[in-house]
């Protein structure tokens, strides 16, 4: 009852005034405004220093951006983001002045890494250095990060523009910071997932990892088996149109992606969980006989036959031609859930499908069952147990992980971001347990699994399976607020981890999400300040003209899911 609550509630908004956060009253006046401290992005930087005067966004300021091409692309993307809000000229020049915004890549500074920044700010300019073009992007995202969230808006706001002073030194703790989303339960057009990738970006998850084919549905355009898309993507859970992508498409939003320094890692699951390409071939069935589009959300029922012929010749072509529209590194083939196929011939099937990878350049990654074949030299294995998943299970992945193959880290009962909140949800499944937003964000991937060397963790990935998701409002409530936790989980280092300090820097995300136009879930865990102080409209108007009820228990309007 809410009267037990009151210790607690008194902790949290003392922690909430103490990150400067309006919790009563009106919003703060634009000339109100103070500098977002340096230490209070996602995720947490490595090092800061926090100091001096604070730089100001003006008419006047320019973006300063060295000779190279890819600054200067930086810059203008910075540009464009700033310059709806602020009203701003912000032109990008590389004339050398010393005020500004300043983006320069210098390789001398081996420390910074692949993907490390260091951002300066004082009274004069604020300086953006980087190693690598990925470095100063994410370093961008950290400056957006220290600006009002007012920023984000595709309209004109009131200044001013603070950047609190000091300096940020950041690199990331794990290379593979992953988001995996499912567009085969439900499809997701190109634009929504543009939508998605400019989410991840914020947070400096550097990987999209996209689930293309499943039994419900397959979604990219394989020229050689043409049937694959255009009848076993016609259709997705519940008996909707489905879709899938054209080459062209699928190549936009690798550019796309690849703009915001993303990795696109597609998946091909396999050989469980292709009931689609079963539904459009009947050769690649045992039998010969092609069963029926599915649509229902059951697992486990569906096997390519592992010994025909035609599956490896299937299989070929399929990787073949995704491989040349891939310009990263690995191609996810799948292997969970395929109950339907021998361990045999699940070993067989892996053993002659890894070297397909292969032969088209490209690494293997497979969800954590792979581990039970011999995983390809240089493979990734994505584990998505649980806490409690048995012993023996963990120890394969665990002896893989000592003998060479890195590790992804999704535990479903963790990072799953599809799980529900807890049992009022009404998006998501539940058989992994409820997943409130601590639980995503209270552990470590560094000591997960036991018997596995730090060295063999490559990272951590988020997935956003859809049986229950079909707009991206009901994407951006199932993220938000996990997906920016397990981003820190990926970035920062471990001794930054702590749920009490977290909390209160996830509470400063709201306005600025929904400034973005992000919906999300208001977890009763974390001490958001409430939706008057920063002008967002009043979620029971648009509930009561839904004519749908006002969930009181979280202030979530209850129809949010349909919006």
């Amino acid at each position: 009852m809410r009267q037990h609550r009151t210790p607690r509630l008194l902790g949290t908004l003392l922690l909430v005034v103490a990150a400067g956060i309006s919790v009563v009253g009106a919003a703060p006046s634009a000339a109100g405004r103070t500098a977002t401290p340096l230490g209070q992005v996602i995720p947490a930087p490595a090092s800061v220093d926090a100091g001096g005067s604070p730089y100001r966004i003006t008419s006047s300021t320019r973006i300063r951006v060295d000779d190279s091409r890819e600054a200067r692309r930086i810059g203008s993307y910075l540009a464009d983001v700033l310059r709806p809000s602020t009203g701003y000229r912000l032109p990008v020049t590389d004339d050398g002045g010393g005020d500004g915004i300043r983006l320069q890549l210098s390789r001398k500074d081996s420390a910074l890494g692949a993907e490390g920044y260091r951002l300066k700010s004082g009274k004069g300019a604020v300086t953006i250095t980087a190693r690598e073009p990925a470095g100063l992007f994410h370093g961008v995202q950290t400056l957006r990060q220290l600006l009002p969230a007012a920023v984000e808006k595709d309209s004109v706001q009131p200044g001013p523009w603070p950047v609190a002073g000091g300096t940020i030194t950041d690199t990331p703790r794990y290379g593979y910071r992953g988001a995996m989303l499912d567009v085969s339960r439900h499809f997701f057009g190109v634009d929504q997932v543009k939508r998605y990738i400019d989410q991840l970006a914020l947070y400096k998850v550097n990987t999209l990892h996209l689930h293309l084919s499943d039994d419900q549905g397959w979604r990219i355009a394989i020229d050689s088996w043409p049937r694959l898309a255009s009848y076993g993507g016609s259709t997705q859970v519940g008996g909707g149109a489905g879709g899938f992508y054209t080459k062209a498409q699928y190549k936009e939003i690798v550019r796309y992606a690849s703009s915001r320094f993303l990795e696109v890692v597609p998946e091909i699951d396999m050989p469980g969980h292709t009931n689609a390409a079963l539904a459009s071939y009947a050769e690649l069935n045992c039998d010969g006989v092609a069963p029926p589009l599915y649509t229902g959300t059951e697992v486990g029922f569906s096997s390519l036959c592992v010994g025909k012929p035609v599956t490896y010749d299937f299989v070929d072509d399929v990787i073949r031609e995704l491989a040349a529209i891939t310009p990263g590194r690995y191609i996810h083939i799948g292997g969970d859930e395929a109950h339907s196929t021998p361990h045999e011939d699940f070993v067989e099937f892996m053993t002659k499908v890894q070297p397909v990878v292969a032969k088209y350049g490209k690494k293997v990654m497979g969800w954590h069952q792979l581990t039970g074949a011999t995983p390809a030299k240089g493979a990734l294995a994505q584990y998505w147990g649980l806490d409690d998943t048995n012993a023996a299970e963990k120890e394969q992945v665990a002896a893989a992980a000592r003998n060479g193959t890195g590790l992804v880290l999704s535990p479903a009962d963790r990072v799953y971001l599809d799980m529900k909140y807890n049992a009022d949800t009404p998006l998501g499944l539940d058989w992994a347990g409820l997943v409130e937003v601590k639980r995503s964000y209270d552990w470590d991937p560094g000591n997960y699994l036991a018997g596995v060397p730090g060295s063999a963790v490559r990272g951590v990935e988020a997935p956003l399976w859809t049986e229950t998701l079909a707009t991206s409002a009901n994407l951006d409530y199932m993220a938000f607020p996990r997906l920016p936790g397990v981003a820190e989980l990926g970035w920062s280092p471990a001794s930054t981890h702590d749920w009490d300090t977290y909390k209160v820097r996830l509470a400063a995300q709201a306005p600025r999400w929904d400034a973005m136009g992000t919906g999300y879930y208001r977890s009763s865990q974390v001490p958001w300040p409430p939706p008057s102080s920063w002008g967002v409209v009043d979620a029971r108007q648009v509930n009561t003209a839904a004519g749908a009820p006002w969930d009181r228990t979280w202030g979530t309007p209850a129809c949010l899911w349909g919006l």
